[in-house]
C-alpha cells in the first residue's frame, strides 16, 4: 500500500461522494403501503425516509434529523424512521399468518384483504426492523474514512445534509425529491474504493481469505422455502437477501451454519418481491422461493427492462448469481460487486458448494483496517528510525 493512503482518507469528505446523486426520494407519514410501494418501485431503490411534519413525532432511535426551509431558516420537516421493501413485505406476510383461517378476512376474498393491509399509513411500520430503527446521518465534512467505520458496523446508508438548491418551501408530498439530503450508500463507498484501486493495491491484492473479510455464519433457506416463511425469517434475522440451496423438501429454513457445504442455487432478496405486481403479491407469497424466482424470470423474459441508472438497485430480472472463491482477491470482489451492483457475494468452493459469504460491510471493514493497520507500521518505522 503507498504511503500515506490512510491520509488521502482522512482528508476525502463524505460530500465528494455524494455531490452529484440525484435528490434524496421520500415518502410522507401519511403514505399508505401501496403508494410506498409504488415510490419504490418507480425510483428503483429498496429504502426510503419517512418524513413527518415537525414537532408532532418521535423519530426513530430519537432521531431528530429535520430539514429547514433555505429562504426563512424554519424547520419544515422531520425525518421519522426509514422504511426498506422487507419491512413493508414482512408486515404483509405476518399479517397474512394472523388472519390465516379467519373467517372474515378469508370471506372477503385475497384481494380484498391484500388491498387492507396495503392501506395502512407507512408510519405504522416504523422500526419494525434495526434499520427502520436506526437512521443515521453524517456531516458533510466527516471524513471517508471515519464514514467507513460507521459502514463497518453494519450501517447501510446515511444522510448527507447538503444546501438547498430551492428558494422555497415545498409541501411533502408523496415521493418528494428532497433538496437537502442525499442518500450515501455502503455502495457509493464500495464504488469509491474501486476508483482507488492503485493507491489500495497493497490491500485489495489480498484474497478474502487473508484479509479475513468471510463471514461463515449463513442464514440460508431450501428450494423448498415458502416466499411467506423466507420474508419472516430474514426479518428476524435482519438480513435484506439469502442464499437458497440445495436440500431435503423436509429441511425449510437452515440457521446459523447449517447451509454450509450445501450446493448454491441462487439468492433471494426483498428486492426480487419488486418485479412481482401486487394484484398478484397475495397469491405469490405462498410459492416456494425456486417457483417464485422462476415466475419472475418468465415475466421479465417477457417486458422490456430499461438499464438500472448509477447508484440504482437492479432489476429482480437483471440478477444473477455473482460468487467467489476464498482465493478471489478483494479487488476482484470489489469489482463484481460494483459492476453487477450485488450486496454481497457468496463463497463457494470448486464444486459450487456454499463456504460463506463477503458482504459490502466486511469489504468496507477489512479495507479500513488494513489501512489503518499500514499507517501504525510506517509511524512505528518512523519513531525506530
Amino acid at each position: 500500500m503507498r504511503r500515506g493512503a490512510c491520509g488521502w482518507l482522512r482528508e476525502r469528505k463524505v460530500r465528494d461522494l455524494v455531490r452529484d446523486k440525484r435528490r434524496l426520494v421520500e415518502v410522507p407519514y401519511t403514505a399508505t403501503l401501496a403508494h410506498t410501494v409504488n415510490a419504490l418501485v418507480a425510483n428503483r431503490v429498496s429504502a426510503v425516509p419517512v418524513a413527518a411534519p415537525p414537532g408532532q413525532w418521535i423519530g426513530a432511535g430519537g432521531s431528530m434529523i429535520l430539514e429547514s426551509d433555505r429562504a426563512t431558516g424554519a424547520v419544515r420537516k422531520h425525518y421519522i424512521g426509514m422504511v426498506t421493501m422487507l419491512d413493508l413485505l414482512a408486515h404483509i406476510a405476518e399479517e397474512g399468518d394472523q388472519n390465516h383461517g379467519a373467517g372474515d378476512e378469508s370471506s372477503a376474498g385475497p384481494e380484498r384483504d391484500l388491498e387492507r393491509r396495503m392501506s395502512v399509513p407507512v408510519s405504522s411500520i416504523i422500526g419494525h426492523s434495526l434499520e427502520g430503527l436506526s437512521l443515521w446521518t453524517l456531516n458533510p465534512a466527516t471524513s471517508i474514512l471515519d464514514c467507513m467505520e460507521t459502514f463497518s458496523k453494519g450501517v447501510h446508508r446515511a444522510l448527507i445534509p447538503l444546501e438547498s438548491q430551492t428558494n422555497h418551501a415545498i409541501a411533502v408530498e408523496l415521493a418528494e425529491a428532497s433538496p437537502g439530503y442525499r442518500m450515501l450508500t455502503q455502495m457509493d463507498v464500495i464504488s469509491f474504493l474501486r476508483e482507488q484501486n492503485q493507491e489500495l493495491k497493497g490491500v485489495l491484492s489480498h484474497s478474502v481469505l487473508e484479509l479475513g473479510a468471510i463471514s461463515e455464519v449463513i442464514f440460508s433457506v431450501s428450494k423448498h422455502t415458502k416466499v411467506m416463511d423466507t420474508i419472516r425469517s430474514m426479518r428476524a434475522a435482519g438480513l435484506g437477501a439469502v442464499p437458497v440451496v440445495e436440500a431435503p423438501s423436509d429441511d425449510q429454513i437452515l440457521q446459523d451454519s447449517q447451509g454450509k457445504g450445501k450446493r448454491l442455487i441462487e439468492t433471494f432478496s426483498a428486492t426480487d418481491l419488486r418485479g412481482c405486481p401486487v394484484v398478484l403479491l397475495q397469491s405469490w407469497l405462498s410459492l416456494s422461493v425456486t417457483e417464485f424466482k422462476e415466475r419472475l424470470s418468465m415475466r421479465g423474459s417477457n417486458a422490456s427492462i430499461a438499464p438500472p441508472m448509477a447508484g440504482d438497485d437492479p432489476s429482480p430480472e437483471t440478477r444473477r448469481l455473482i460468487t467467489c472463491s476464498p482465493e478471489t482477491s478483494l479487488s476482484d470482489v470489489i469489482e463484481s460487486a460494483v459492476s453487477n451492483h450485488v450486496h454481497r457475494l457468496w463463497v463457494v468452493d470448486g464444486e459450487g458448494l456454499l463456504q460463506g459469504v463477503v458482504s459490502l460491510t466486511d469489504m468496507v471493514r477489512v479495507v479500513r483496517d488494513a489501512v489503518l493497520r499500514a499507517e501504525q507500521e510506517l509511524e512505528g518505522v518512523v519513531q525506530h528510525g
